[in-house]
């Protein structure tokens, strides 16, 4: 059996998902608004500021996930500040440390905010999170590269359920009709897209000049540690993820 789950954002095209079929999974994690897009979700995780008026009134079969779960999974993978300072990414480690996926897919995560309809978000106009100014955030690419390549050091094959033209995530496609019936198969061919675009060296690399910079905050709150933080020693860390990974040529997105 492949243990799968589905990591849901918020953007215009995440509502696709209420089509999907997601009997098979493991779980289902909305991300911040997106508990609204499939009643059935498992999890529901968000921030410290997000406003207690859009929090969801799960059942009891239902787990919200907080801070106090996602920081101590994170720190668990080096820490926020290198995970990237927004909830695909948090919710990301948070799903490879407590639920120990084989498949982890993402879908309205892409963090590429060309208006549909009005709206940069499925239920309207809201921020564009991840594009703010940052120093956890300087290249999304990077974290993209990073959050994959730790997953698969772990046995856990990452992908993007988007049929969008163009993504910030840099994980292989995959189309969500496969959801019903992942195979060992699946998870296999996955994992060899990954492990063919992967510099093992650079990896190492950039996981050693992480340990050397030291930009590790327990709490999670790096917002309140700026001046302990080196945006020049993050750059120069993410410029190496970025070459970690290179995808290999492939089919338009949705149809692998």
């Amino acid at each position: 059996m492949v243990k799968s789950v589905l990591i849901l954002g918020s953007a215009p095209d995440a509502v696709r998902a209420r089509d999907f079929d997601t009997a098979a999974l493991d779980a289902v994690v909305a991300l911040n608004n997106a508990w609204q897009i499939i009643p059935g979700w498992s999890h529901a995780i968000y921030p410290e500021d997000f406003p207690d008026s859009k929090h969801p009134s799960p059942s009891a079969a239902q787990r919200v996930v907080t801070y106090e779960g996602y920081v101590p999974a994170n720190n668990a993978y080096g820490g926020i500040v290198y995970a990237g300072g927004t909830m695909a990414f948090t919710a990301g480690y948070w799903a490879l440390a407590t639920l120990r996926p084989d498949v982890m897919m993402f879908c309205g995560c892409d963090m590429v905010y060309d208006h549909v309809n009005g709206k940069s978000h499925f239920y309207g106009c809201g921020e564009a999170d991840p594009l703010r100014k940052d120093p956890t955030l300087q290249s999304l690419k990077a974290k993209a590269n990073r959050l994959m390549l730790l997953a698969a050091s772990q046995g856990c094959a990452v992908a993007n359920l988007s049929d969008l033209p163009k993504s910030r995530l840099t994980f292989p496609s995959l189309n969500h009709q496969r959801l019903s019936h992942l195979s060992a198969p699946d998870h296999a061919r996955l994992l060899g897209e990954i492990e063919a675009g992967t510099d093992v060296d650079e990896m190492r690399c950039a996981l050693a000049h992480e340990s050397h910079a030291e930009q590790f905050v327990e709490s999670g709150d790096y917002w309140n540690a700026m001046e302990t933080l080196d945006p020049a020693a993050l750059r120069k860390i993410d410029r190496v993820w970025e070459r970690a990974f290179t995808a290999q040529d492939k089919e338009k997105p949705g149809n692998a």
